[in-house]
């Protein structure tokens, strides 16, 4: 992970965010919910920008910030989000509606494991974005991975857990060392698949991108 005087450079260098986003960052940072880090945001907004996916799946919606922030960098896109947790996903609709981006941001509540089938009717996806349980992305990534379109990328948030998936002794909490296990394990599962090609880069909590092969490659 980089630096926290570089991290604070990147973010120094980060164009002022709009009202409306920067009243989120505010109000996750009051309300301890954890949204994705202006840095990691930005390389995934500039991966996105490349490919220029039509219909996205998010999982883990929190109050709405990555959805939004995609939808506004990719006016064309559709994006589903999946959260699970009734106040933040009310807060997320509050938000969708503030930042006028209904028309682009379907929200479903609900477990991700327990939703597939509804979310499938807006299938194939040309880019998914895993930011929930970090125990259970692989879970996560087998279920709805079937939902990909050929060449779609699936982008994983956290994948290297405050840098517990490198230590070599146990943390002190006991729960963190348990997710940061199944997270090293997630990682170690997903560079092993021949179906995709992945790299997991460097930057906020560590951000996996895994392209999926086509038939020809």
């Amino acid at each position: 992970m980089l630096a926290k005087d570089v991290v604070h450079y990147l973010q120094q260098l980060r164009p002022a965010p709009d009202p409306d986003i920067a009243e989120m960052e505010q109000y996750a940072h009051e309300h301890r919910v954890p949204i994705m880090d202006p840095v990691s945001m930005e390389v995934l907004l500039f991966v996105l920008k490349t490919v220029r996916p039509r219909r996205i799946l998010e999982i883990g919606t929190a109050i709405g910030y990555s959805a939004i922030r995609m939808a506004k960098a990719l006016p064309e896109a559709h994006i589903v989000t999946i959260e699970k947790d009734r106040e933040r996903y009310d807060r997320a609709r509050f938000y969708i509606g503030k930042t006028n981006t209904e028309h682009q941001i379907e929200a479903v509540f609900g477990d991700a494991l327990a939703v597939e089938a509804d979310v499938a009717a807006a299938a194939p996806f040309d880019a998914m974005f895993i930011d929930a349980a970090k125990g259970q992305y692989e879970r996560f990534f087998t279920l709805y991975e079937p939902l990909l379109a050929e060449g779609g990328l699936i982008i994983s948030d956290n994948v290297l857990f405050k840098g517990l998936v490198a230590a070599e002794t146990p943390a002190d909490n006991k729960r963190l060392w348990n997710i940061a296990k199944k997270i090293r394990r997630y990682n170690e599962w997903l560079m092993a698949r021949s179906d995709y090609d992945t790299i997991i880069i460097p930057v906020g909590d560590g951000l996996a991108i895994s392209k999926k092969r086509g038939e020809r490659e």
